[in-house]
């Protein structure tokens, strides 16, 4: 079960401290230059919302203590890699989504928004993104990191098992995962698709940092 998290808003319609992404979001939707982070305990929340946001900004604040096994078992990212992530204003939403190089977190990719998507077909289409990306540089064994097991298992499958209804409005995104999904059954592969761990290392350098 994922952890509950709490929000702080600093610079929004109302600032406070949330409970709730949704009602977060509601705060800072359409607010030019909102403030605001997420954060782990209301406790952590709290105190972060009596100082100010650039105290805050860029700091891992979702990164736990793990124990020597845990350290052990997860050891550290392969830097030299691309990191992929979605963002998705919505379900269904406006849809984004990007690469990074994970030792320096410069952008390589960025696409989007698109209407109507999900965030598991944002990060099905960023991990294919970056096959190709690395296939038309030739770096067959560059790693490839994603947080979302389900886009890595669709990827394994060559399959967007999406169960969203397309219409009028996202026939773009449909043709986008189409094209997606036949360039996997056109195309190998021997890059290794990792998952990112989230719990040992953070988030992921891709994050939108939104949520």
């Amino acid at each position: 079960m994922p952890k509950k998290k709490f929000y702080v808003v600093w610079k929004g319609k109302k600032p406070g401290v949330y409970s709730s992404w949704k009602v977060c979001k509601e705060q800072i939707d359409g607010f030019e230059g909102a403030q605001y982070k997420s954060f782990l305990s209301i406790d952590e929340a709290e105190q972060a919302f009596k100082g100010k946001y650039e105290d805050y900004k860029g700091k891992d604040s979702k990164k736990v203590k793990l124990t020597e096994a845990e350290k052990a078992k997860y050891g550290q990212p392969i830097l030299d890699s691309i990191a992929v992530d979605a963002a998705c204003s919505g379900n269904p939403g406006a849809l984004e989504y990007q690469g990074v190089y994970t030792k320096t977190e410069k952008g390589l990719f960025k696409k989007g928004p698109y209407t109507k998507g999900t965030n598991n077909i944002g990060e099905f289409l960023a991990l294919v993104h970056a096959l190709a990306f690395l296939k038309q540089r030739n770096k067959p064994k560059m790693v490839i990191y994603s947080d979302s097991k389900i886009a890595m298992s669709w990827v394994r499958q060559k399959k967007c098992k999406t169960k969203l209804v397309f219409t009028e409005e996202n026939q773009e995104l449909k043709k986008l995962i189409t094209r997606a999904e036949v360039w996997l059954h056109n195309h190998s592969y021997t890059n290794p698709i990792k998952k990112w761990e989230t719990k040992a290392w953070g988030e992921i350098p891709a994050d939108f940092g939104r949520k």
